[in-house]
């Protein structure tokens, strides 16, 4: 008869704890109860097949005793009947808390994935800027898939583990109180090694993550910039280096395994030895004292054998189950993140006239370190306003504050006379169309990502914004043209085609507002005349906010600001600045030199 099986191959898991566990837990049951009916369905049903597999062994006993020993075969096999049924019961059993608690955790999951997205799709774009993407999707997959899985798998396994464990223990002192207490030798011995070899492999599986971290990132480098690398033939060296951080995985790794795998064998000599006294001083009782029968030594070794086993599942299980709460602690933190919000008495606006006026406005993306500084900006009913200046100076800064991605810190912007923040920021921005220098399209089709921002545009007018952008030449020619689906931002088509599709998703959205954040940075000069003009019939009747570092784009603006270092320095029309001989003469005289104007 073999010995218990010892610790599990992986070797000890790293713990990973959530701060709060309590309150995480409590936190986590609120979703867990809402399918109270079905989870005490499961505890029943986890209840029964336990105490069915404590029942086994006993049964195992008295066939020695009762049926083996003294050669009743009919009796035997009627028992044995007996006990397939009862191991088809218990199965049955099992496949039923197992379906039940996996719908729990697939329901539970689905409302937390749910409720974690409304809450990011509500968080203002000053969190997505401060925090990074990965960990966000990180906490909406990974995290919400760990705690799924151990909803499903490690909370039912934990429950009749102690259930087992419970029972077996029982039986064991009902049936042997002396071999009960032999069994018992061995445990200070195991909790010592394992506590020894479980410290020491930890810090080696420390060491493994950091050094896995390091490659996965050292990959992520290699594969995003593969242009500059073949463009300056780095190949061979970042191969050296790769090499160097592979060789320190696997030197950690191998390390970590090798004292974990030393675990298993040293688990199973111990319960070999404890298993080979309690069968000796079984055998001993059973001989010389007559107080215990060869099944009932039998049946104790089978107890002994479920009792180990359940231990050590358990003490990975409670890993399984920290690790977990630790993921649903980051879910929550994301949940509990500020959303944005209106001011209160904001309200719906249809339309916008198009006065803008901001007013001795300061603003600082970190506290103590201004990036506009008393600004004061005036934007008629469809004037054309351009903003220009050196990298860094806040032209973006002020597009920004105007759509509310950020709120100022002092000072007033007014829209048609009344503070920004006394209309939603829905209607505000559903009054403003966006063309980005960094534009973004979803994976879908070219017409889906023009009818974007309104989505009740026909065919025919998603088709007519496309002509005055300039973009239905090329997607005609498309594979599915129209319907051709977009992949990876755009990766199937061309930068400035990308940019023509942000341009044509502006103009069908008829907006009351219009920004141009160097809508044309990424077209060529043919494209761009083209493009110039689609944005005159645009822009008329509107009022647009233009950046721009190319001035030739925008000598024939209403009006031109010019920002350094967060302040506006000037302002006036193409010729007045010129005239003044300042600093935007400046800086149209470098380009102009340089050929950048032409």
């Amino acid at each position: 008869m073999p010995g218990p099986g010892g610790h599990g191959p992986m070797g000890p898991m790293e713990k990973v704890r959530a701060k709060d566990a309590k309150g995480t837990l409590k936190r986590l049951l609120k979703y867990i109860s809402k399918e109270m009916t079905l989870l005490i369905v499961v505890c029943v049903m986890c209840v029964l097949a336990a105490l069915i597999n404590v029942a086994l062994p006993r049964i195992a006993g008295v066939a020695i005793d009762d049926y083996i020993a003294v050669g009743n075969l009919r009796g035997l096999a009627i028992l044995v009947a007996i006990g397939l049924v009862i191991y088809c019961v218990s199965a049955l059993f099992s496949y039923l808390q197992n379906r039940g608690m996996v719908r729990i955790a697939q329901r539970t999951s689905y409302k937390l994935r749910k409720e974690l997205f409304g809450a990011v799709s509500e968080l203002p774009l000053s969190y997505f800027d401060s925090h990074p993407t990965g960990d966000m999707m990180s906490r909406l997959t990974n995290d919400v898939d760990n705690i799924s899985n151990t909803l499903s798998q490690s909370v039912t396994q934990l429950f009749s583990g102690i259930i087992s464990v419970v029972g077996t223990a029982v039986a064991m002192l009902l049936l042997s109180p002396l071999l009960t207490l032999f069994s018992l030798i061995t445990i200070p011995l195991m909790l010592l090694v394992t506590k020894k070899i479980a410290g020491l492999s930890r810090k080696f599986y420390r060491e493994q993550q950091k050094n896995l971290g390091e490659l996965n990132g050292y990959i992520e480098e290699m594969v995003s910039g593969q242009k500059v690398i073949k463009l300056f033939s780095r190949e061979e060296i970042n191969k050296d280096t790769f090499s160097g951080i592979n060789e320190r995985l696997r030197k950690s790794g191998s390390k970590a395994e090798m004292i974990a795998g030393c675990m298993g064998p040293f688990m199973n000599m111990i319960n070999n030895v404890t298993y080979l006294i309690v069968a000796v001083m079984g055998g001993f009782l059973v001989i010389k004292t007559g107080h215990l029968t060869v099944g009932t030594v039998f049946s104790f070794l089978l107890y002994m054998n479920n009792f180990a086993r359940p231990i050590s599942q358990i003490a990975n299980i409670f890993n399984t189950i920290q690790s977990a709460l630790a993921g649903a602690e980051r879910v929550f933190q994301l949940m509990d993140e500020k959303p944005e919000t209106d001011a209160e008495g904001a309200k719906d606006v249809q339309r916008v006239d198009g006065n803008v006026e901001i007013r001795d406005v300061t603003f600082s993306y970190i506290p103590g370190k201004v990036v506009l500084k008393h600004a004061n900006i005036e934007a008629k009913k469809g004037e054309q306003v351009a903003i220009v200046g050196p990298t860094g100076a806040g032209k973006t800064t002020i597009i920004s504050l105007l759509t509310r991605f950020y709120d100022k810190d002092s000072g007033e912007i007014l829209i048609d006379g009344k503070p920004i923040e006394s209309i939603t920021r829905n209607a505000l921005r559903a009054s403003i169309g966006m063309v980005l220098q960094d534009t973004y399209l979803f994976s879908e089709t070219v017409r889906e990502n023009i009818r974007y921002g309104r989505p009740d545009a026909t065919d025919k007018e998603v088709e007519e914004a496309a002509r005055m952008a300039n973009a239905h030449s090329f997607i005609i020619h498309l594979p599915e043209g129209y319907d051709t689906i977009l992949t990876d931002n755009g990766g199937n088509i061309s930068q400035g085609q990308r940019q023509l599709i942000a341009i044509a998703r502006a103009i069908l959205a008829d907006p009351d507002l219009l920004i141009l954040d160097e809508a044309t940075s990424s077209i060529d000069t043919r494209t761009e005349v083209k493009i110039q003009e689609a944005m005159l019939r645009l822009m008329e009747g509107r009022t647009s906010f233009i950046i721009a570092h190319r001035l030739s784009t925008i000598r024939n603006a209403d009006k031109i600001l010019v920002i350094n270092a967060g302040e506006v320095v000037e302002q006036g029309t193409h010729n007045e600045l010129l005239a003044k001989n300042g600093f935007y003469a400046n800086l149209y005289n470098i380009q102009f030199k340089s050929g950048l104007a032409l």
